[in-house]
């Protein structure tokens, strides 16, 4: 298992062909790879470093050790799990029940801190249509459209939510 100490991760599933499916973005005092620990089996899925990264590994024997220790710190761990667990689910409804618009919509509501969502430099449109699992000209169609109708606003490094009622109803 491994703790990022600064920094940021994506961790993705590709295909075969290359392409991307974002799964989570990963920041500081974040863990990953529990499945890994747990299981003794690899990870699934792969954990990129989005910018300069520092980052623990947490050997499985210490973290089992910590873990019959301190059965805090096991209960906290499951309900990570269990978060991640609904979130895969969430996923997979967004991609099979949603249109590209509804799930960034979705996507701009969960991640805005209030009526703005900060693009770190890394968060380009590329990367957010990994997250949405589409490709990049289809999110700047969604973007421009969302735009367009007045519910967001797109700077350089940022969106703002104008009308959050529209998103919620694209997000549903």
């Amino acid at each position: 298992m491994y703790y990022i100490q600064a920094g940021w991760l994506k961790v993705v599933k590709t295909s075969p062909d290359g392409r991307e499916q974002v799964l989570r973005f990963l920041g500081a005092g974040e863990v990953f790879n529990a499945i890994g620990a747990f299981t003794g089996r690899p990870n699934p899925a792969t954990a990129i470093a989005l910018e300069p990264t520092g980052v623990w590994l947490l050997r499985r024997e210490v973290v089992m050790s910590l873990l019959r220790a301190q059965p805090e710190m096991a209960q906290r761990l499951i309900e990570n799990m269990a978060r991640r667990v609904i979130d895969l689910v969430g996923l997979v409804e967004d991609l099979s029940l949603r249109t590209v618009t509804g799930r960034l919509a979705r996507l701009l509501l969960e991640s805005a801190n209030g009526d703005v969502l900060h693009r770190p430099r890394w968060y380009t449109q590329a990367e957010l249509a990994a997250r949405l699992g589409t490709v990049p000209d289809v999110v700047q169609r969604a973007l421009s459209g969302l735009a367009a109708d007045g519910a967001i606003e797109v700077e350089r490094h940022l969106i703002r939510i104008r009308d959050r009622s529209a998103l919620e109803r694209l997000a549903t």
